[in-house]
């Protein structure tokens, strides 16, 4: 069994109605030693509430940042702060149940250094969400994701295989992966430290798949864990959906560029990111008519 101390870092900016739900669960969590909670630019009544609850509980930390600083950096802040062992990467939106946390230092320390394990995150309805358990990604593997070419796979084979496996049978015990979700992720903190932590330049999405990226190119293993289950109902903050989706594209282009930069791998990042922004503004307007129409269907339902 591991010891050591457990934090849990948390960054939050106008997460909404589920952030208060997800502040209990880590402070009624019995293996949670600490929890050092990064607050960006929330609601005036929402910081309230979050000092208030920080005075009542020892355990928890809370930093004010004065900005939206971003995911990535909210993270280095939390995590400097912090004083465990361990770093339990955890998002607003995610209902912690108390063992997760030890379970994940515990399937950790059978890894090889250094380690990072994910959780299993689950929607609502008990379903389990996509990104917890990944294979790479490569400019490659990213347009056969992005153009719906998995679909091609049962006729040409593993050169079209879909990356995401949430859709494969849960196995009995943790399991070797290339990628997990950093909604719930955990390190060794001398081992995050000892990587430079989350890389800053990503401000929101695919910060996560750089820091797996790194651990493996260390030596390291990153595992998925699927005992530690927890509700993550996801898509909870009020920043708008083009906001999220371009800051994505950003991501992915800082991704391709940092790790495919010889040829040919070059040449086929520069094709693959056009497609990406391409598909990232698409996808935005085809949800915000979808929702207006839905809007406009519902209205006129009511006249009736």
């Amino acid at each position: 069994m591991a010891e050591g101390r457990i934090s849990v870092v948390m960054v939050t900016w106008r997460t909404g109605p589920h952030l208060a739900e997800a502040v209990e669960a880590v402070l009624a969590a019995p293996d949670v030693d600490e929890f050092v909670l990064v607050n960006h630019e929330n609601p005036p009544d929402v910081l309230a509430a979050l000092r208030q609850r920080a005075g009542e509980n020892p355990k928890m930390v809370l930093i004010e940042t004065g900005a939206n600083l971003g995911f990535s950096k909210g993270c280095n802040i939390g995590a400097k702060a912090a004083t465990g062992d361990y770093l339990f990467f955890l998002n607003p939106d995610a209902v912690l149940p108390g063992g997760v946390a030890r379970r994940l230092a515990d399937t950790g320390e059978t890894a090889h250094r250094p380690w990072l394990v994910g959780a299993r995150l689950l929607d609502k309805n008990g379903r389990e969400q996509r990104g917890a358990r990944r294979g790479l990604l490569t400019p490659w593997t990213a347009m056969v994701g992005f153009l719906g070419l998995h679909r091609l796979e049962p006729v040409f084979g593993r050169a079209f295989h879909d990356i995401h496996r949430e859709r494969d049978p849960v196995p009995p015990g943790p399991i070797r992966i290339d990628v997990t979700s950093g909604a719930a992720m955990m390190m060794r903190r001398d081992d995050y430290e000892a990587l430079g932590g989350f890389d800053e330049r990503y401000f929101l999405h695919v910060e996560d798949i750089d820091l797996c990226r790194r651990v493996l190119e260390a030596g390291g293993h990153v595992l998925f864990e699927p005992r530690a289950e927890l509700l993550h109902y996801g898509s909870t903050s009020e920043a708008s959906l083009f906001r999220v989706e371009w800051n994505k594209a950003h991501g992915f282009r800082r991704y391709f560029w940092k790790f495919y930069d010889r040829f040919p791998q070059r040449v086929l990042t520069l094709m693959v990111i056009p497609v990406i922004y391409g598909l990232v503004v698409a996808r935005s307007v085809y949800i915000w008519v979808r929702g207006w129409i839905d809007g406009w269907y519902r209205r006129i339902r009511k006249l009736d």
